[in-house]
């Protein structure tokens, strides 16, 4: 698939001429929940010398913009430096980003690595390549992070980014977790901030088109339709459609985790609830080995779990109305 045409890079601060005005609001909605979000997370701290990952995508393009806005004013300096993974695409235009942010004056570097090939080679032919393509992408980032003594690395990840995260986890994985705003790598070597944790999609997407940053499409993984994470991002906007506000109460709510009220017991001691002097713990395996009994004596016990396919089946059942609306 070819890219699409990228448009010239605008100056520094330029509004769109024919809504300056409905640009200003939405820049200064940017800014208020960017920093909003840098203040709740403790995102930046003096000193910091933090890699802005640039895709060439709209929601990289606008963290930039509104970190470099923020940077003028913050109450502590730091540093920031965008970076570019140019990972050999064929057609790739390679003097975009450096023509814009050589425009723009701010400090970059653009990494080259042929993780296009690796993924072409070792994935089959329409099978999902995002998840080898995320993972070589983020190794070759931390390894650069590292030895060029970044502080903080930036992803454009968005709210409903972090919203779909959820969803993709309680449907195809059994779990209650997400893509936070701030986490450490498992090494522990990177701290990774997401500074547009509370911002919607939609004003990404308009204030990048009032912007007209040229933007490179990905022609990697793109045209993939059927990725289980645009399948959920369909069902967020048809939420979205049919209950305006219903992702910001569902992303108000990831904030307000009420760990008494899962069942978690890792998370919370659940034993001890209600517990009565120094009564023993009830045994976990005595009350199963009663259970089992009970089921191999009672022809009306409880029916067998199904098997992976007849449940695959029955969830596929269930979600019909969500998956296709």
């Amino acid at each position: 698939m070819a890219l699409a045409e990228t448009r010239p890079a605008p100056a520094a601060g330029d509004a769109h001429p024919s809504q300056p005005h409905d640009l200003t609001r939405l820049q200064k909605r940017l800014r208020h929940q960017v920093g909003q979000a840098v203040a709740d997370f403790g995102m930046i701290e003096e000193g910091d010398r933090i890699m802005v990952c640039l895709s060439g995508g709209k929601d990289s393009y606008t963290m930039l913009d509104i970190l470099r806005q923020l940077q003028a004013k913050a109450p502590v300096r730091f540093e920031l430096v965008a970076v570019n993974l140019d990972q050999k695409q064929p057609g790739f235009p390679e003097h975009v980003l450096p023509a814009y942010l050589e425009g723009i004056g701010q400090p970059f570097h653009i990494l080259e690595q042929d993780t296009y090939s690796v993924v072409k080679r070792v994935v089959p032919e329409g099978k999902t390549m995002c998840s080898l393509c995320s993972r070589l992408r983020r190794g070759a980032l931390y390894t650069y992070a590292e030895q060029n003594g970044f502080t903080k690395i930036a992803l454009g990840h968005h709210r409903d980014d972090l919203l779909a995260t959820f969803f993709l986890n309680l449907f195809f994985h059994a779990k209650l977790s997400g893509m936070p705003p701030k986490l450490q790598s498992d090494d522990g070597k990177h701290t990774v901030i997401r500074p547009l944790a509370y911002v919607k999609e939609a004003d990404i997407a308009a204030y990048a088109e009032a912007k007209a940053y040229p933007i490179i499409p990905c022609t990697l993984c793109g045209s993939q339709e059927n990725l289980q994470r645009k399948v959920v991002k369909r069902m967020l906007e048809a939420w979205e459609a049919e209950s305006p506000g219903r992702l910001e109460t569902i992303s108000r709510a990831l904030a307000d985790v009420r760990p008494s009220q899962l069942s978690d017991r890792a998370l919370f001691d659940f034993m001890a609830l209600g517990r009565r002097g120094d009564m023993p713990l009830p045994d976990g395996r005595a009350w199963m080995a009663e259970a089992t009994v009970a089921a191999t004596d009672d022809d009306e016990a409880m029916p067998a779990a199904p098997k992976p396919d007849a449940l695959a089946a029955l969830r596929a059942k269930t979600f019909d109305p969500i998956w296709n609306p």
